[in-house]
């Protein structure tokens, strides 16, 4: 009988549902509707969280035309096998990983793609060194001797210059060459100790003090070759058009406008060094259309005592108020962690603003992975004066009160990811402070700093570097176009120069974009 009740409950003909089945069915379709408005809401805020994270990162706020698009998925189809590859070069050291960038498919895209500004370059490291090696070192007249610390050291004269304490005697290239059997072998040799390159960097550089004695005697080095006023002209122009064929087309260097010398021994002043920059500069563009030129940030080393560097503010107001348009600014250049800090040098430094005068600066600043000591202290002195740019800036990540005011000021940072690693600041630049930055949109610009101490040229293995390394897997053709965008925004060029040089660059990225586009249309098409 009670089944019978139940069956009978149970057909519709006869009330439906019982209570206690449609109270627990009622409670079903509310919990499968919360479950299904939990979902969507976590999704729809998953899907907000990735939509604000893209349009945070360098690059986001950008909208890819439809070639761009096509471009990019060619570009990320590249990057995304080679990030799986058995050795990902931005986690080795760039000794070792240099000849695998080079047969990278992305870096060759890299290469063609219009790279906008070099900000961040030293003049006496813009052109590979074997140029100096198989061009300058066999000019006539070229001595060398090796100095009581073991350091080779150069001068072009005739007859042979004076005997300097530091060396025994001057030796002529040209006869002892002749007295070689192997000159190969001992080119080899002069390149060797014109660059930082080894096979074991660690071996070679156990510490930092090692490496940058190295890297200041290769100056010391060079500077007797570069500083000949025919090889000084030569080099600049070489200099320019080895930047120009990575498709970079305009630099900034900083530049300490070292003495030139003639075969007799004269020596011309600051002022003759700029000109011969700024016609050399002028002879490059005509010759190479599409070429914007260069400008000079004036420099001088951070461990001079300040009434030096005092005259050297004094020299760079002097200079920017006689060539306007070719002297950008000032910098203190050098080791910074073993330098003067900024702040040692603030009477110096404001002299320009207490004589109402504008000298913008450059500072290289917090170029440390150490946080609390006046090298990453630098960072807020280079606030204070209003730098322009921040040269490094590796440790602004830990200072976040100074982080936010450049921001706000529209400050970039120029990032030179090869230098960094190389000078044991990160091993594996995926690890690189400015991930952050450029994950959050901060300002930035990539340069590369000495790319000839480190064996590189141009701009193309620091963006190679920065795109596939600090950007990560989210770095896609919007950053790239950024960046390029940034170098042109942030330079020291005046607003007509950057508006005519917005055109021409904005013109050859529609021509790398629509080639590179276009190469994935003709294999969709095949």
């Amino acid at each position: 009988m009670l089944d019978l009740a139940l069956t009978s409950i149970r057909h519709p003909m006869l009330g439906g549902t019982p209570p206690r089945r449609a109270t627990l069915h009622s409670l079903l379709l509310v919990g499968a509707t919360a479950f299904l408005c939990s979902a969507r809401s976590i999704d729809e805020e998953r899907k907000q969280l990735l939509w604000r994270e893209r349009t945070m990162r360098l690059g986001g706020q950008l909208a890819l035309t439809r070639a761009e698009q096509v471009a990019n998925r060619v570009l990320m189809a590249h990057k995304e096998a080679e990030v799986h590859s058995p050795q990902f070069p931005p986690s080795m050291h760039f000794f070792r990983a240099k000849h695998l960038i080079e047969k990278s498919a992305v870096f060759h895209i890299l290469k063609k793609m219009p790279k906008g500004a070099a900000l961040h370059v030293h003049e006496f490291s813009i052109l590979r060194m074997d140029w100096l090696v198989k061009n300058v070192t066999y000019r006539p007249h070229c001595h060398f001797c090796v100095t009581h610390r073991g350091a080779l050291r150069f001068r072009f004269a005739h007859p042979t210059p004076p005997t300097p304490a530091e060396c025994s005697e001057w030796v002529l290239l040209e006869k002892y060459r002749q007295e070689l059997q192997n000159v190969t072998e001992f080119d080899e040799s002069l390149l060797r100790n014109f660059t930082l390159v080894t096979e074991n960097p660690e071996e070679t550089y156990p510490n930092r003090d090692v490496l940058w004695s190295k890297f200041q005697t290769i100056f010391f080095s060079i500077s007797g070759l570069v500083s000949y006023a025919p090889v000084f002209r030569d080099y600049v122009f070489q200099g320019l058009r080895e930047f120009c064929q990575d498709n970079v087309l305009y630099l900034e260097l900083r530049a300490m406008l070292l003495p030139v010398y003639e075969l007799d021994g004269r020596t011309y002043s600051p002022e003759w060094v700029v000109e011969t920059y700024r016609d050399v500069a002028s002879l490059f563009s005509r010759e190479h259309p599409g070429f914007i030129g260069m400008k000079i940030i004036y420099s001088d080393q951070r461990f001079k005592n300040v009434s030096l560097i005092t005259e050297s503010v004094w020299m760079a107001m002097k200079l920017r108020t006689k060539f306007p348009g070719m002297v950008a600014g000032f910098d203190l250049v050098g080791r910074e962690d073993t330098g003067r800090s900024l702040h040692h040098y603030r009477k110096a430094l404001m002299i320009p603003a207490s004589r109402g005068s504008r000298l913008p600066y450059f500072f290289h600043a917090g170029e440390t992975d150490w946080q609390g000591t006046s090298v990453d202290g630098n960072l807020l002195e280079a606030l204070i004066l209003n730098s322009t740019r921040i040269g490094h800036g590796f440790a602004l990540t830990k200072h976040p009160a100074i982080w936010t005011d450049l921001w706000k000021k529209g400050i970039p940072v120029e990032v030179c990811p090869i230098s960094n690693q190389v000078l044991q600041l990160v091993s594996d630049l995926r690890n690189h402070p400015a991930a952050v930055l450029m994950a959050t949109g901060y300002p930035m610009v990539i340069s590369s700093d000495d790319p000839a101490m480190f064996g590189a040229s141009g701009l193309s293995y620091d963006f190679y570097e920065a795109f596939m390394g600090i950007g990560g897997m989210k770095a896609d053709l919007r950053t790239l176009k950024q960046l390029a965008l940034n170098s042109i925004k942030y330079s020291a060029l005046q607003d007509t120069e950057k508006k005519a040089a917005m055109e021409t660059w904005a013109e050859r990225w529609d021509a790398f974009v629509a080639e590179l586009a276009g190469g994935q249309s003709k294999k969709t098409a095949a």
